[in-house]
């Protein structure tokens, strides 16, 4: 199978956020890309805020991923679907590639960057780069210098590191050669969202 489509633009500042309200918070702040992971919605109500992030996102700068549910993703038009390691096993990724879906696969080891690299993904997310408690982690935090080994290791295809990132450790984390930074709680949490957006932006030349 072919590489799945490149990006259009960088990913820069990455928002994972858990509804179709945050994503349209994440575009009218303006942050480069969104990725929706909603934990808590099944069947049709699932599908509606889907089609609603889909809508939210479109015309707009914004590069915006679902997490998980590739078949509603790809139905709804969606730009790119991001999948862990164990979705790797069940999504049918000639479906994806051929409805011309941006992929986006996690990896938290040197062996499954190497399965991930082999689909052909329009990038790859290295962590728990720190730890983290937005969800249970199968390995221990990876540390800045096995994301340089990861960021080396993955080549031309896009890096996001990801795991306990914040305004704080940011820097040290994009010193790696990662493409791009995603947080959770570093936007959810905050008191001014968007704010938090534009500072995390501000680290990447203009």
């Amino acid at each position: 199978m072919k590489n799945f489509l490149p990006l259009r633009a960088p990913l820069r500042f990455y928002a994972v956020v858990p509804s179709a309200d945050w994503v349209a918070r994440m575009v009218d702040a303006g942050a480069d890309t969104v990725q929706l992971r909603n934990k808590t919605l099944f069947g049709s109500a699932l599908r509606r805020e889907i089609e609603r992030s889909v809508a939210l996102a479109a015309d707009t700068p914004t590069q915006l991923f679902i997490n998980d549910y590739w078949w509603e993703a790809a139905e709804c038009g969606a730009y790119g679907v991001h999948l862990g390691q164990e979705d790797l096993d069940s999504a049918d990724l000639v479906h994806l590639h051929s409805a011309g879906v941006r992929l986006g696969v996690s990896t938290h080891s040197v062996a499954e960057l190497d399965r991930a690299l082999a689909v052909g993904p329009s990038y790859v997310a290295c962590g728990a780069v720190f730890a983290t408690t937005t969800k249970t982690m199968p390995t221990a935090p990876q540390g800045l210098d096995n994301l340089r080994r990861y960021v080396a290791q993955a080549g031309d295809t896009p890096t996001v590191a990801i795991g306990g990132i914040n305004l704080d450790n940011a820097r040290a984390v994009l010193d790696t050669g990662v493409s791009s930074l995603a947080v959770v709680r570093a936007v959810t949490e905050a008191e001014d969202p968007a704010a938090v957006v534009k500072a995390f932006q501000a680290l990447w030349p203009s």
